[in-house]
């Protein structure tokens, strides 16, 4: 009987081979599955075979999981589970997916955090010039603000994918899905200004670069974040992806078209992008007592 660990490596190396899926998604999958390897072992012993697993096991594991972990979590590491599966159906191992009876959490409707225009013009004006890194820092913070990018986008950005002239950045999102976004003119100084201290201007390499040459990566551009916040201490402590949401709340009250968001996200689906419309509605409602005749009553009346 093939066993369980076996047929996990034999997925992974086929998600990365054949399906060429991002570095993060696949450490996202080695670690949901290995997860789910080591209770199964507790379960059903060291050398677990696929046909060991049914929907039973799979119910207690993501029972245990429900002590620790948000729905959100649960889902994701239930979505692993099922394409693991779904691979194994697909090849013959097995003639039944365990996992296909097995119901999705509900995702918790957690609205997310944004600054209001007030907060992001203080932490676009908190990197320095004359600190080292601080026209690298703004030009970050203004390029995420302006375009909405994620980080792994940002930092995966070439100089050769920022047109200066046209105000336009080509960046390649999920699932290497290209898409042409605007770059508001503030983001296009700031790089202009990060550009010119670098003094490479005709190099063909990383955007931004770390402090030894290199690209920069996520966990630097959340430090980066983090630092300028700190600085300014004006309000709770943020994410880079906080400036997204940032980016699609202050479009969305400007008046974009949600589909029109949408694409300048890199959304697949436009349900993700609708949860920018919960975000807003204070901001609809303040726009409806000023503008409509009936939403107050005169005094006297």
């Amino acid at each position: 009987m093939p066993l369980l660990e076996h047929q996990i490596q034999q997925f992974i190396a086929y998600l990365h081979t054949e399906r060429d899926v991002s570095s993060h998604t696949l450490a996202a999958y080695r670690s949901d599955l290995a997860q789910f390897l080591i209770f199964a072992g507790r379960e059903k012993g060291e050398t677990v075979s696929v046909q060991d697993v049914d929907h039973l096991l799979l119910r207690r594991y993501l029972a245990g999981l429900s002590k620790t972990n948000r729905k959100s979590s649960i889902g994701r590491k239930l979505a692993a589970i099922r394409s693991f599966f779904r691979f194994l159906l697909r090849r013959g191992t097995i003639t039944k997916n365990p996992a296909e009876l097995i119901a999705t959490p509900k995702k918790e409707q957690h609205l997310p955090f944004h600054l209001d225009i007030d907060q992001t013009t203080t932490l676009m004006e908190a990197p320095a010039d004359e600190q080292k890194n601080g026209p690298r820092d703004r030009a970050i913070l203004e390029l995420l603000y302006s375009s909405g990018l994620r980080v792994s986008e940002l930092t995966g950005l070439n100089i050769g994918e920022l047109d200066v002239t046209g105000g336009l950045v080509r960046v390649t999102g999920k699932g290497g899905k290209e898409r042409i976004v605007p770059v508001g003119s503030r983001a296009l100084e700031a790089l202009q200004v990060y550009l010119g201290q670098r003094g490479d201007a005709a190099a063909t390499g990383a955007l931004f670069l770390n402090t030894r040459g290199g690209r920069i990566n996520r966990r630097s551009v959340a430090r980066i974040v983090d630092a300028h916040v700190m600085k300014i201490a004006a309000f709770k402590r943020i994410s880079p992806h906080t400036l997204r949401h940032t980016f699609a709340t202050h479009m969305l009250e400007g008046g974009a078209d949600l589909r029109a968001i949408q694409e300048l996200l890199g959304h697949s689906s436009l349900s993700t992008t609708q949860k920018y419309t919960h975000v807003s509605i204070d901001h609809l409602m303040e726009v409806y007592d000023k503008a409509h005749p009936k939403a107050h009553t005169k005094s006297g009346e």
